[in-house]
């Protein structure tokens, strides 16, 4: 895994072994940030749930001013210091080791608004769910925001971002994979 462009393009990241995390695959990378590449010019990420925290990272390399990288694991939070590190994005990508209630938290406290986001927990819970609620009822998000989810079940993700105050604008599949767009 690596940082496909920007100012850390080539840059190999440091990834958890075993099957806790699911590092986005390169190829559905790229097309995600082809598409969202709009967006990420000064803006402020959050990658919710980091993994490795490629996503976030990715990011700041193509123009984000900031990235929040949430990742309670501790090993995965290991692996994400040691990615900021090597990536030299220690004033721009902030690490928070909490769980992902008590980041978004400390988020809305601290005053911070965020353009993007993205949620790419385990699979086969009701993370994305809860945590879209969260987001939303915290109100940490600036008015043309969007959140991006991956997700292996997008019928059932579907469903459950019915019930919240939220659009469906786009949605994308790469094999088993299905990226799906929102905005408030």
């Amino acid at each position: 895994m690596r940082i496909i462009s920007g100012i850390a393009r080539g840059t190999k990241l440091f990834t958890l072994d075993g099957i806790q995390t699911r590092p986005t695959l390169d190829r559905v990378k790229e097309s995600l940030f082809n598409i969202i590449n709009f967006k990420l010019q000064d803006s402020v990420v959050l990658d919710l749930f980091a993994g490795s925290g490629a996503l976030g990272l990715e990011s700041v390399s193509r123009g984000a001013q900031k990235a929040f990288l949430c990742e309670y694991n501790r090993e995965a939070a290991k692996i994400v210091k040691r990615n900021i590190e090597k990536t030299h994005f220690t004033d721009k990508a902030i690490l928070i080791e909490k769980d992902y209630k008590k980041a978004l938290q400390d988020i809305k406290e601290d005053g911070t608004k965020i353009d993007v986001v993205f949620l790419d927990p385990p699979y086969k819970t009701n993370l994305v769910y809860e945590a879209l609620s969260n987001i939303i009822n915290l109100e940490i998000l600036n008015d043309d925001a969007i959140i991006i989810v991956e997700t292996d079940n997008p019928v059932e993700i579907k469903n459950e971002i019915m019930k919240l105050n939220i659009d469906i604008y786009d949605e994308r599949k790469y094999g088993r994979v299905s990226l799906i767009f929102l905005k408030q």
